[in-house]
């Protein structure tokens, strides 16, 4: 992969696609403001854990759809059985039997979950749970923990977010915040609104790992003050373990919503929980109906057979294990480059292996948007696509190799930037955040 890398042919789509589409793109965390300049900005086709841009630039990509390729993009035992269930039709009047086969392989990976309804994306899946959790206690408030950055794109969560623009305040003022490893936090909040909240919505573990205990306790008050317990698997799911995060903390949430890796970036998630609770979304009881999820898209034929193929390879395959493996190899050799360059207080690597992260910090040790962006266009520079470490079982020795010596590079501008400022070396404008008030 050459360093000389030329984003014409970007620059042209960059300009068609802001006029044709509100951010040029379907997903923010995708946007051309969450990138450096001097970036690919549209991928034409991906192969493993490699991927090429319009301009015929190839890159070794991090990241993998947000998380959700963790197999590697264009896998062909997935791409046979999405051809194969294709070819037989797809969306028809009733029901096809690969939606039971699917929620039945669900429901034997996960401990706890005794039924499933499958949708298209994470935010559907998770406000269909906080809707769910409503319903079946009676209450309004959705108790949230504020350091997990994303649930859905609804107006319950957006709300709580400084991009809130066009939602009504009673909305905002219905969801709730605490803080993640502070049981304190929580049990405040259950004192402060008492038999108001519904349930408590949270991700397992993302950089910090839970305190010991924590999540058992946090699963207790819920129980005390009759709240459900509801852990959000989008990223964990699928990468902690075979059999969600819940398994490695050896809990069993009410319920639990699951999607990205869990048909390598086909569009399937899927809300699975206790059928006490998840009845309430069916038709074979004498209760008030919640109308749970219903999407014309949700079982769509040919994404509900790749999902089911993904499962049976994590299976039969040492997924998991060799992203905890290529993780720590990535890991391991960065972090010798970090110490012989001397960055140390500046950027680190935060995260489980199978799932890093990286930070980057400016000269005063605050948290920066300008080095970040520095440091992603000199990862560019040498052939790596990485907003973060993020590793898919693709990954192999010499990919990681090459990542490490692409950081090895980037790092040495990195520390000159540290001495000169990031301004000599960092093209365009440093990268924004995503929920902010005004662009």
């Amino acid at each position: 992969m050459s360093n000389e890398k030329t984003y014409q042919n970007t620059k042209i789509l960059q300009k068609k696609a802001h006029r044709l589409i509100p951010g040029g793109c379907h997903t923010y965390a995708k946007g051309d403001d969450q990138y450096p300049e001097l970036s690919p900005g549209f991928i034409v086709r991906g192969k493993g854990c490699h991927v090429w841009d319009v301009d015929g630039n190839e890159f070794i990509e991090y990241g993998m759809g947000l998380r959700s390729v963790t197999l590697g993009h264009a896998y062909d035992p997935l791409l046979k059985v999405a051809n194969d269930y294709m070819k037989l039709g797809n969306n028809f009047t009733r029901p096809a039997p690969i939606e039971i086969e699917c929620a039945e392989a669900l429901v034997d990976l996960i401990d706890g979950a005794e039924q499933v309804k499958f949708a298209k994306d994470g935010s559907t899946v998770v406000s269909a749970a906080a809707k769910l959790a409503r319903a079946y206690t009676g209450r309004p408030l959705v108790a949230i923990c504020g350091d997990h950055p994303f649930f859905s794109y609804n107006d319950w969560f957006i709300g709580t977010t400084p991009m809130n623009a066009g939602i009504p305040e009673e909305n905002k003022s219905l969801t709730k915040i605490f803080k993640y490893n502070s049981i304190e936090s929580l049990s405040e909040l259950f004192d402060e609104y008492p038999n108001k909240i519904a349930c408590v919505l949270m991700e397992a573990a993302r950089t910090d790992e839970p305190l010991p205990e924590y999540l058992k306790q946090v699963q207790a008050l819920c129980k005390k003050h009759g709240a459900i317990f509801i852990l959000d698997e989008m990223i964990t799911g699928f990468r902690w373990d075979l059999h969600g995060a819940q398994k490695v903390y050896g809990i069993e949430p009410d319920l639990s919503c699951f999607g990205k890796a869990l048909a390598n970036g086909f569009a399937v998630s899927a809300l699975a929980g206790k059928r006490e609770i998840m009845d309430l979304g069916g038709i074979h009881h004498n209760k008030e109906r919640v109308f749970l999820l219903s999407t014309t898209h949700g079982a769509e034929n040919h994404s509900l057979a790749v999902a089911l193929k993904t499962m049976q390879i994590y299976q039969q395959q040492p997924v998991v294990e060799t992203l905890y493996k290529q993780g720590d190899r990535l890991r391991n050799g960065i972090d010798k480059i970090i110490d012989e360059i001397g960055v140390r207080d500046y950027f680190f690597l935060p995260g489980r292996s199978c799932n890093l992260v990286y930070a980057t910090r400016d000269r005063e040790g605050k948290p920066s948007q300008p080095y970040r962006a520095l440091f992603m266009q000199e990862l560019i520079k040498n052939g790596v696509l990485g907003p973060s470490f993020v590793v898919s079982y693709s990954h192999t020795d010499k990919d990681i190799d090459q990542t490490i010596n692409a950081v090895g590079e980037a790092l040495l501008v990195y520390k000159k930037a540290l001495e000169d400022g990031v301004e000599p070396y960092l093209v365009g404008e440093p990268l924004k955040e995503v929920y902010r008030k005004y662009n």
